[in-house]
Parts: C-alpha cells; sequence; structure tokens
C-alpha cells in the first residue's frame, strides 16, 4: 500500500474550490435531466461549464477515456460514454458520475437522478443508495478506519435486499484523481487502514437492484448488472476533520 497524503491546509482550500466547482456544474447537469436530452447534451454542457469556471475535466483522457462525464443509465452501473444516439427516457434512473481539475487539485462526485417520473421501486433503490453514502460518511472520523466505512454502506444496503457492485471503489483524492487508499463499499469493522485528519477520500456506492455481478460491454468502459436489474450510484469528496467529515461536493442547492 502506498503513501497517504494529508493534505495541508493550502492545499484543502483548492480542493474545496475544486469540490464547489464539481457539485456547482452537476447542480446545473441534473437541471438539464429530462425526456429526448442526450447524454451527449449532458457532456457537452458539462464541458462548457468547465471553461467558464477556469477549471478542466478529471475524466478526459484519463486512461483513455473520451469525455468529461460518466454518462450510465438504468442498468449500466458505471462508466458510460456519452452518446448522441442516447436519448432520456421518462422513468429512467440517469447516474451522472464527474470531476473537475482545479489549480492542480480534483473534486470527484456523482448523482443518480430521476428521468421525469420512475418507478416506486427506481425511486426505492436511489434513496436507499444516496442514504448508503450518507452512512459511509457519517462513519469517516478519526480513529475509525476504512473498513469501517465500507461496514457501514454495505450493511445498509444489504438490509434493505440490495447489493453492493464489489468490483468497484471509492479512493484518496488530491493531485490525482485516485490517490491511495482504496475505499470499498464492504468491509469490517475496525478492518484497514486508520483515518486521520487531513485525509480526502472519494467514498461512492454503487449499488444494484439484483445482483452485485458485472460485466463490461465492448466499448472496455461500461459496466452494466449482468440480470440487467436498475443500479444506482452516488459519491462525495470527503475531507476527515478533528471535529467529523466534511463533504467538498456538498450540494448547495436544493
Amino acid at each position: 500500500m502506498g503513501q497517504v497524503e494529508i493534505k495541508s491546509r493550502e492545499e484543502i482550500a483548492l480542493m474545496r474550490e475544486a469540490g464547489r466547482i464539481v457539485s456547482d456544474i452537476l447542480d446545473e447537469l441534473e437541471k438539464a435531466v429530462a425526456p429526448g436530452v442526450t447524454t451527449w447534451d449532458l457532456d457537452a454542457l458539462a464541458e462548457k461549464l468547465l471553461a467558464q469556471k477556469g477549471a478542466r475535466p478529471a475524466f478526459k483522457g484519463y486512461h483513455g477515456f473520451p469525455a468529461c462525464l460518466c454518462a450510465s443509465v438504468n442498468h449500466e452501473v458505471v462508466h458510460g460514454i456519452p452518446s448522441k444516439r442516447r436519448k432520456l427516457r421518462e422513468g429512467d434512473l440517469m447516474k451522472l458520475d464527474f470531476g473537475a481539475v482545479y489549480r492542480g487539485f480534483f473534486g470527484d462526485s456523482a448523482r443518480t437522478v430521476p428521468v421525469g417520473k420512475v418507478s416506486a421501486e427506481a425511486q426505492a433503490l436511489l434513496d436507499a443508495t444516496r442514504q448508503a453514502l450518507h452512512k459511509g460518511i457519517q462513519a469517516m472520523v478519526p480513529g475509525n478506519r476504512v473498513g469501517d466505512i465500507g461496514y457501514a454502506v454495505q450493511s445498509y444496503v444489504e438490509a434493505r435486499g440490495y447489493s453492493v457492485a464489489r468490483g468497484f471503489t471509492g479512493h484518496g483524492i488530491g493531485r490525482r484523481l485516485h490517490e491511495e487508499p482504496e475505499v470499498p463499499n464492504v468491509g469490517q469493522r475496525g478492518s484497514g487502514m486508520k483515518l486521520r485528519p487531513g485525509m480526502v477520500l472519494a467514498v461512492e456506492p454503487m449499488v444494484n437492484q439484483g445482483t452485485d455481478e458485472v460485466e463490461l460491454l465492448e466499448d472496455d468502459w461500461t459496466a452494466i448488472t449482468l440480470d440487467r436489474k436498475l443500479s444506482a450510484h452516488f459519491e462525495h469528496t470527503v475531507l476527515i476533520t478533528q471535529g467529523g467529515p466534511e463533504v467538498l461536493t456538498r450540494q448547495r442547492a436544493g
């Protein structure tokens, strides 16, 4: 396991700015989600807003990813590639996973947005995933361990009959998009690295309606549920402080 960076006061200030940019742009993307809009339209909007804020995309070009936004719909779990052909329809679950780089520091966040009116089952999955992220964040206090985060997410999700997409983890974040440590969405209490003030972690439960198993599409990016049931995804970039977790990508609108 590599070295975990403890961020300085100056670095944390810049990460707050990066986080605010990510949150503000996600607010605008969420407003733009509607039946008939393409995932390509959302990506173009994200790129335009980044330029206006003097930031650059965190994902575009990362290991060859072709877009600013990971746009995954319904049974697509994560890393969906925006497309001019993919029009959103009433009842879809739209996952917006988005990151920005500002003055050398990264912010990363994801939301699942209902397209128009969604089924009660889809809304329940969305709500449970958002709450699972909240449970994970509550565990992010100094002296706890990385496994406590995963345990909080996993125990909440599985008690509601859902499964955690285990192949994907949260991560440390700072001058790089992915830093140490990995932050799995499953875990045992008291296991893993100890959490210390100044650590910044991106926590991101991906929760499936059915099986936890996924497969990769031929584009080598888009992960889908093996049983084609729905998946939801929420993520925040979180600073660990002596007084508890501070969400750097906290939604300010609504």
